[in-house]
């Protein structure tokens, strides 16, 4: 049986994807660079969004 790769990540994940520290990708998140969803009381941030991100910042040129 394979497991099928999350919908959903956690900060700390996207922290280890982006190779970037907590306060800049809740930066991310506050000004709208990164979407995320709030369930409950946490914070997750879709996959789509982290391709998302990558590929506008790579045609910004940043």
């Amino acid at each position: 049986m394979t497991t099928a790769a999350p919908e959903l990540l956690t900060v700390p994940e996207v922290m280890a994807r982006l190779r970037l520290g907590r306060s800049t990708v809740y930066d991310l998140i506050r000004s709208r660079r990164l979407v995320s969803v709030t369930i409950g009381r946490s914070r997750r941030i879709p996959v789509e969004a982290v391709r998302d991100f990558i590929a506008r910042t790579i045609e910004e040129g940043d």
